[in-house]
């Protein structure tokens, strides 16, 4: 009762600071959040009108039309890397295409597309925006905080961070990059530490696809059927649920490093709670802020 009693508080207070939170982005962020809410209104008008069969068929077929381009697998990794800048989306759908396409082989298209994207990432962010990140990190405690918590534990709380699922993959690049303590070769070996949850998205992907297709599907008994069903159920709840966990765990180490002083630790925390708004890579920082004390 104590777990879930937490559970909802956490909830109500995220909910809550939602609209502090938005006013606080720039118009950029504010045009994204908006083409957020949008693409989803029409996602579920789509579902809506055309039903989710005829849509997961379509996306079956288009898969497999891919898979039988010469370099259809080149083609999703292009898409893959790109995805893998924030702000951009589509990456875990193409992680989920993977599945779709080529079945639990597609890890070999996913897996090394999500490593050469996320070092990409890593590198032009870091470049094109150090100075940015070193004149924000000196005027933002929590972030400070962040950077000496990092530094003080180096490597298996950056593996631990990168494998929780908040900040999302693709704004954990920005997280990793903004943090001037991470090494590039740090940031991908925890990289390659996140290989199992991209395996794991892509034997989900691979059990929608199969249930997906009509001819599949109709050549099925119900046992299969039902044996399909209950892994990919069983799939999202296990993602979910190690998710989960591993975000807590993040929070509870964090919170709990003797080596740190208290308010440090409080500090990092919240900076990791805050991250899609407080990383310096992820919001506007005018000259006039930046000349403020």
């Amino acid at each position: 009762m104590g777990q879930l009693r937490r559970l909802a508080q956490e909830g109500k207070r995220y909910f809550t600071s939602i609209p502090s939170r938005y006013q606080r982005l720039n118009f950029i962020g504010k045009s994204f959040v908006w083409f957020l809410v949008l693409f989803h209104i029409a996602l579920f008008a789509i579902l809506a009108l055309f039903g989710p069969t005829r849509i997961f068929q379509w996306v079956y077929d288009m898969s497999q039309e891919l898979k039988n381009m010469r370099f259809g697998w080149l083609i999703l990794t292009i898409i893959m890397v790109v995805a893998s800048f924030p702000p951009m989306v589509g990456y875990s759908t193409c992680v989920s295409i993977c599945g779709f396409a080529y079945g639990m082989q597609g890890y070999y298209v996913a897996g090394p597309a999500t490593l050469i994207g996320s070092g990409l990432a890593f590198i032009v962010l870091r470049l094109l925006f150090m100075e940015r990140i070193m004149a924000w990190s000196l005027k933002n405690e929590k972030w400070q905080a962040l950077e000496e918590i990092i530094q003080a534990n180096g490597l298996p709380l950056i593996i631990l961070i990168r494998l929780s699922p908040f900040p999302p993959y693709v704004y954990s690049q920005a997280l990793f990059a903004s943090i001037s303590v991470v090494k590039f070769w740090q940031f991908m070996l925890a990289t390659i530490c996140y290989q199992p949850r991209i395996l794991l998205a892509v034997f989900i992907g691979s059990k929608v696809g199969t249930l997906s297709d009509g001819r599949q599907r109709g050549e099925m008994d119900t046992t299969t059927k039902i044996l399909n069903s209950v892994s990919i159920v069983a799939g999202i709840l296990l993602s979910l649920g190690i998710g989960w966990f591993l975000y807590q765990t993040v929070l509870k180490k964090v919170r709990a490093l003797k080596e740190s002083p208290e308010r440090v630790a409080t500090l990092a925390a919240a900076a990791l709670e805050e991250v899609e708004e407080g990383a310096p890579l992820l919001r506007s920082v005018s000259s006039d802020n930046l000349q403020d004390s």
